[in-house]
């Protein structure tokens, strides 16, 4: 009997949930943020990482920056090595400028999966920003074994070899960029500066 009713329960919980997410779907989709974010309050449970990781990027999605990162703090407290609650808790720190705390995240993220190609590319981008080219290439150059044909990875690594006087190294880059990209006007230009 307890079997039952506890099972009952889960499910008038389950159906609770899926319909109120389906609405928060629709509501977005629609452009409305306020009823998308109104549809998992109305159901909201501290110590669900799915509500929590659904309003934190229903209130980064809706411009409320500030309001977005406690929700994803929470899904990291929830599930410690969420990859995927750290790169959305990134989301709203950099669109605030807290640059320290994106910087943080990715740190972390790189404990947990130290070949994360998005985070290792990122903190290159972030690197070469600050002009710490030999850091740079250290992450772009993982990124680049993984995907050796990717445009992205490809022209920030040329720029950064151009950047520390590895000229033979650049112009390579710079021409399987425009491989990938003919007439790519990065490329051109960092070839251009070569010669």
């Amino acid at each position: 009997m307890f079997l039952l009713i506890s099972g009952n329960m889960f499910a008038q919980d389950f159906n609770q949930q899926l319909a109120a997410f389906e609405s928060s779907y629709a509501n977005e989709g629609k452009g409305d943020y306020t009823a998308a974010i109104k549809d998992i309050s109305d159901i909201y449970i501290e110590s669900n990482y799915e509500h929590n990781l659904r309003l934190g990027w229903l209130y980064y999605a809706s411009g409320r920056f500030t309001e977005s990162l406690p929700y994803y703090q929470n899904c990291i407290k929830l599930k410690p090595v969420s990859v995927e609650a750290r790169l959305g808790y990134v989301n709203p720190a950099a669109s605030l400028g807290n640059w320290a705390q994106v910087e943080t995240q990715y740190n972390e993220i790189l404990k947990i999966d130290p070949m994360n190609t998005t985070v290792n590319y990122r903190m290159g981008v972030l690197s070469y920003g600050r002009e710490d080219y030999l850091t740079a290439l250290r992450y772009l150059n993982k990124v680049l074994n993984m995907y050796p044909f990717d445009y992205d990875t490809v022209i920030m690594l040329a720029w950064t070899e151009y950047k520390l006087g590895k000229l033979r190294e650049a112009k390579i880059m710079f021409q399987k960029a425009l491989l990938i990209r003919p007439g790519d006007t990065s490329a051109t230009e960092g070839l251009y500066l070569i010669k």
